[in-house]
């Protein structure tokens, strides 16, 4: 058994529950330390998409209460339907985009320092938008709770959450502050955002699966318990992350993740070009 290889895994599902629903973004972050600890190759980056699932089984315990109510008056309520039907319409622009840039994506952007440079790029952007809300909490939203939304605000979300696809940026970061940026309330982003995690991570890690499910070779011994191990890691972090980022939200802004996100991708950029740490490209 190897034994470094479990305690990268645990680093990583940690890394990973901690993040995912932040917004500092968690590839970014699994993306650096991944490197770090020299866990990086093919499987690494499928390792990373794999725990990610742990992170959205803490949200649907979560939320347990909300999602079992909409599937069991799915065909009788107007809300359930249309909950459903804005978490499908956030989820497609990203989707589709992933699915034609994907690939190129992640051979020309998943490395150190084009995340570091999205971390401060994203910090400047939470700045700007919470000094909008702001502005506009002087006025009355007639939004009040995800239910509140309609198929145009859950439309806006989705392209917002299309930046995600730039590693350093945040799926959650993205699907928040875009949020705001459109005239969403904070609490409202960022719990529908917990909710449109659930078909975007959750596609992308049937996707990661299916890859692996043709290589068995892949997934066998050692490997797999790393997973198993990672995905437990994440679950538990996430979910103890999620209930603090509830109650967060209802009183305090994002300010102190942004001046989070411009320090650690300037460290990041310093000890880059300093060769302090040799960063892979």
């Amino acid at each position: 058994m190897d034994l470094f290889l479990l305690l990268k895994a645990v680093i990583l599902g940690v890394v990973e529950g901690v993040t995912e629903f932040l917004p500092i973004s968690s590839t970014g972050h699994l993306i650096l330390v991944g490197d770090l600890l020299n866990f990086n190759d093919e499987r690494g980056k499928a390792f990373e998409v794999i725990i990610q699932f742990g992170a959205i089984l803490a949200v649907c315990w979560e939320f347990r209460e909300k999602l079992l109510k909409v599937a069991l008056s799915f065909t009788s309520s107007p809300n359930s339907r249309r909950f459903v039907l804005n978490l499908l319409i956030a989820s497609i622009p990203a989707m589709g985009l992933a699915l034609l840039f994907g690939k190129y994506i992640k051979e020309v952007l998943f490395a150190p320092i084009p995340v570091a440079s999205a971390f401060i790029v994203g910090g400047l952007i939470i700045f700007w938008a919470e000094r909008r809300q702001e502005r506009a909490s002087l006025a009355k939203s007639h939004i009040h709770s995800v239910d509140d939304l309609s198929p145009l605000d859950a439309f806006k979300v989705g392209l917002a959450q299309c930046a995600a696809l730039i590693p350093g940026t945040s799926r959650s970061g993205a699907t928040i502050i875009g949020g705001m940026l459109f005239g969403l309330p904070r609490t409202v982003a960022t719990e529908f955002s917990f909710f449109l995690a659930i078909p975007v991570i959750g596609g992308a890690t049937a996707y990661e699966l299916l890859k692996l499910w043709k290589n068995p070779v892949a997934i066998s011994g050692e490997f797999s318990l790393a997973i198993a191990v990672g995905f437990i890691s994440a679950f538990i972090s996430a979910f103890i992350c999620v209930r603090w980022l509830i109650h967060y939200v209802a009183h305090h802004n994002f300010v102190p993740f942004a001046w989070y996100r411009i320090a650690f991708g300037l460290l990041v950029l310093i000890t880059a070009y300093s060769g302090l740490i040799a960063w892979s490209h």
